[in-house]
């Protein structure tokens, strides 16, 4: 879940220390908004606090003015496709076809599954075979996990194994938090549109509130904010019917790490911050 709070902000790393605190917590962020911590967080299915509950206690802790949910509802894009020869004329503009969004539905999953997301989860060890190991902890053949895992891939258990392009190593150091109010009967068409430039790496449609007005999220790249703003900036000027667009620059990371799924330590916060 990707949620947005209003902390103090003359004292956010009191609060970012707590929400860093929890396990399921991989990214967090300070930004230049009202709403200025944002941060993504996860918790197990049988978890005693469960999702709202979580929020409800960090929030107490925090002492946050405000805390929102920010589900996807529907996902354009998820896929970082930068031009890394191209200027700014190449990110600010439209790669082709608007994208379809992508499916959402949990999907199935069993022991098996989570015995090989525990195996093979984190970094590949750089060896000339790197998942005998995993498949040794898992107890069947490299083969067979291999197998296993590409079913994992049809069955949207899992998105991909791939190298991780440190974007900011590679020149493109600045990112931008496009939001947008647009008419409500526009989101459908506006959604995968704005996914379709180059420089969106990420899209979605989000729920809105009495004090969070925007529906589209989009994430620009590039290699200063002036040219994450000429993303925007030609985002807007194709799309006349946006009512009203924000841009949230981040100013400090607080935590960005890769989750481990299926531990103890989920459990171990709960105990430990709300005696259950």
């Amino acid at each position: 879940m990707l949620v947005a709070a209003k902390v103090d902000a003359e004292h956010p790393w009191g609060p970012a220390k707590v929400v860093n605190s929890h396990p399921g917590v991989s990214h967090n962020y300070l930004r230049n908004h009202e709403f200025n911590m944002w941060f993504t967080i996860a918790v197990e299915e049988d978890s005693k606090l469960g999702l709202q509950g979580t929020l409800d206690l960090l929030q107490e802790l925090t002492g946050a003015e405000s805390i929102r949910q920010l589900p996807t509802l529907k996902l354009f894009k998820i896929r970082m496709d930068l031009d890394m020869e191209g200027g700014t004329d190449a990110l600010a503009k439209s790669a082709g076809e608007a994208l379809e969004p992508a499916e959402l539905e949990k999907q199935p999953f069993d022991e098996l599954d989570v015995a090989v997301v525990g195996a093979t989860q984190g970094d590949l060890p750089v060896v000339s075979e790197p998942y005998a190991d995993a498949a040794r902890l898992v107890g069947i053949p490299v083969e067979c996990l291999l197998e296993h895992m590409n079913g994992m891939v049809e069955r949207r258990l899992l998105r991909r194994v791939a190298a991780i392009l440190f974007h900011r190593r590679a020149g493109f150091s600045a990112n931008g938090m496009g939001v947008w109010r647009v008419p409500d009967d526009k989101i459908a068409e506006y959604g995968p549109r704005m996914a379709a430039f180059r420089g969106i790496s990420h899209c979605y449609e989000r729920p809105t509130y009495e004090d969070w007005r925007y529906q589209i999220f989009t994430m620009a790249h590039g290699r200063s904010k002036e040219e994450c703003d000429a993303i925007l900036d030609a985002i807007e000027a194709e799309m006349p019917g946006i009512q009203e667009r924000a841009t949230l620059y981040s100013s400090t990371e607080f935590k960005k790490v890769r989750l481990l799924y299926f531990t103890d330590d989920f459990k171990n916060w709960e105990r430990e911050h709300a005696r259950v």
